[in-house]
């Protein structure tokens, strides 16, 4: 990579103004992988089984490395959608509450994203301390920054229009198995899980997209300031890109005061 994890951070913290770091996530299926990530890394483990979306509070919250497996997952959405379970009717009735009917509630479940069996375990891990090959990276963001990173991905990808996979949960879970699996960036709102659990009650978006699509994406941002004078779309040359002011207002103007 000509950019590091590091580099890649601090660009999208300072020009996107993110008030979380950008999540690396890591699904391991190879014990070798698993061994070097532990020989490489200073990370923490979960004291009690917790939500996925849980494991990445103290990754993007507090800066701290996360590394669990099954026994450290509290989460039958989680365990599913990660191939740990299979479908039960214990997960059917803790779906009907979203649907009109145990059938419903079972096509739900069969139709989520889910990886293939053999996952050991899972990282999750601040963008800029990552020494390993992410697979995805998730952001949690405003609307305003989500849509300017779902914006430098179209450019970059050739995907237009860009569609989301939203389950009826499962989003930060769910929604990063999509993104490994399908190798699209997906954005897609809290679940009524993540919301409470995970802390998201700001509102919060989920920005996920795949890992070595991420250097294009920063790639992309830098050109546009270089060609706009700054990172903001909705704004060309004003440094904060979520600025919410009427475009071309001429009422909403500031000058620099004249001092006597």
């Amino acid at each position: 990579m000509a950019l590091s994890y590091k580099e890649m951070q601090h660009t999208l913290m300072e020009e996107i103004r993110l008030y979380h770091f950008p999540i690396a996530v890591k699904f391991f299926f190879n014990p070798a992988e698993v061994e070097h990530f532990k020989k490489h890394h200073e990370y923490y483990e979960p004291v009690k089984p917790m939500t996925f979306c849980q494991w990445e509070i103290a990754a993007r919250m507090k800066g701290q490395i996360v590394y669990a497996e099954q026994a450290s997952l509290g989460c039958s959405n989680a365990a599913y959608c990660f191939g740990w379970k299979d479908i039960d009717e214990n997960e059917i009735k803790s779906h009907r509450k979203y649907v009109t009917g145990d059938e419903w509630a079972e096509k739900a479940i069969l139709s989520k994203p889910r990886l293939g069996q053999g996952l050991i375990g899972v990282a999750v891990a601040p963008l800029g301390d990552a020494k390993f090959l992410a697979d995805t990276v998730h952001f949690y963001c405003d609307n305003m920054q989500a849509y300017h990173l779902a914006v430098d991905w179209m450019a970059v990808s050739g995907v237009h229009p860009m569609k989301s996979n939203i389950t009826i949960n499962s989003s930060a879970c769910g929604g990063n198995v999509y993104v490994h699996n399908e190798n699209l960036a997906n954005m897609l709102p809290a679940c009524s899980g993540s919301y409470n659990a995970g802390k998201t009650e700001r509102g919060e978006i989920n920005f996920i997209l795949p890992g070595d699509h991420l250097e294009h994406v920063v790639e992309r941002l830098l050109q546009r300031k270089e060609e706009l004078g700054s990172a903001s779309i909705t704004r060309p040359g004003d440094g904060f890109p979520g600025a919410d002011i009427c475009k071309n207002c001429p009422l909403i103007l500031f000058r620099k005061a004249k001092k006597d």
